[in-house]
């Protein structure tokens, strides 16, 4: 049976020149970077070489850049050490956020370490400049936390707009840019935006790396006790080869964005005008305009029919792997936050589909030829 993998918005393949880059620090350098003797020396100096490589294809400077395990830890800390480093009193965030932002938030607010808000959003995920304008006009020592691309819906956000709005009002800005980070440049000189983060699975990198900027303007405390490593921040031992295979898929992304950028959206729009084509009533979540959306994601809203509750099941059963939402929640039966959150029709199926650039269009036709038969098996 054929095997077609749509959820790169969960996580992708490994990049084979990634596992190269990878292997010598798992065969051959295997010293702890900790150590002062020629073993460890060595193995210290690729880390530092791959934050030199983070930093500069991000235009940023090295000491600005923390190592972590992923983009939830990096989210949970920006937020969490902020609060207590800044005796920030108010948080701003929205409904639509991923878990490992609301969650953190959530928490802080039950511990009433800070005041809670949630900016408006519209139908397609959108945020409400105004309302973030007025929350921030009211409430002093704020932070303000709003992700750059949705990983469910694929809507952009305007994350230069944001710090734009933050610095008029002296407000911390993190943005959860997991979801853009490797598809989409960023310049974060220009960008008026204290932390930022990323993770290497969602780049064709490994699993269980990411990172956390932390602007030059901003110091926070240690995270993780234990030890002194990440400059005495993030205590415990270096997940080495994650960090030079984190360090080496950004640099491929980076190099080959245009093309990869281009292929993609060209199989999103594919999928677009097919389903529209071929699968009545279909219409889609968020604002899937090309530049206002993640070229990677497309979130599908299947009409309401008697077979909904096992439309992905049987897409896996034909060999097809695709989402009902964040892959965070996979196993969840409260259905999707975000689809709550923008007020989506509960009797439709939303189904993501996410692109990578091992992705195809004989994949994408496949998929469809798959759901019109699921959706219509006496005319199929």
């Amino acid at each position: 049976m054929k095997k077609i993998y749509l959820d790169n918005a969960a996580t992708t393949p490994l990049d084979p020149e990634v596992f190269e880059a990878m292997k010598p620090m798992m065969l051959e350098m295997y010293g702890n970077p900790s150590s002062t003797h020629s073993h460890g020396r060595e193995v210290r100096t690729k880390i530092e070489r791959a934050r030199k490589t983070v930093a500069e294809l991000l235009n940023t400077t090295p000491s600005e850049i923390f190592f972590t395990s992923g983009g939830t830890e990096a989210d949970n800390t920006a937020i969490t050490c902020s609060v207590e480093a800044y005796d920030l009193k108010h948080l701003i965030t929205s409904k639509i956020e991923h878990k490992a932002v609301l969650q953190t938030a959530e928490k802080l607010e039950a511990q009433g370490k800070v005041k809670l808000s949630f900016v408006d959003v519209d139908s397609q995920g959108h945020i409400d400049y105004d309302h973030l304008n007025s929350l921030l006009k009211n409430n002093s020592r704020s932070m303000v936390s709003i992700m750059h691309a949705n990983n469910e819906i694929g809507t952009l956000n305007d994350i230069g707009r944001i710090g734009e709005v933050c610095q008029e009002y002296d407000a911390v800005f993190h943005s959860d840019t997991v979801q853009t980070m490797g598809h989409f440049k960023h310049d974060l000189q220009a960008l008026a935006c204290h932390f930022i983060v990323g993770a290497g699975h969602k780049f064709n990198g490994p699993k269980g790396v990411g990172f956390l900027r932390v602007c030059k303007s901003k110091k926070i405390g240690r995270f993780v006790e234990g030890g002194g490593q990440e400059r005495n921040h993030r205590g415990g031992t270096e997940n080495v080869y994650g960090i030079v295979g984190l360090a080496k898929a950004l640099e491929i992304a980076y190099r080959d964005m245009e093309s990869h950028a281009k292929h993609i959206q060209g199989l999103k729009t594919r999928m677009i005008e097919s389903l529209k084509s071929n699968v009545s009533g279909i219409e889609f979540n968020g604002d899937i305009r090309e530049g206002h959306s993640l070229y990677t994601v497309l979130n599908a809203s299947f009409p309401a029919h008697e077979d909904n509750d096992m439309l992905l099941f049987n897409l896996d059963i034909n060999g097809i792997s695709a989402s009902g939402g964040s892959a965070c929640s996979s196993g969840a039966n409260t259905g999707s936050h975000v689809l709550t959150g923008i007020k989506a029709d509960p009797e439709r199926q939303g189904i993501r589909f996410s692109f990578g650039k091992y992705s195809t269009a004989e994949e994408v036709d496949y998929t469809v030829e798959k759901l019109v038969e699921i959706l219509n098996p006496v005319h199929a």
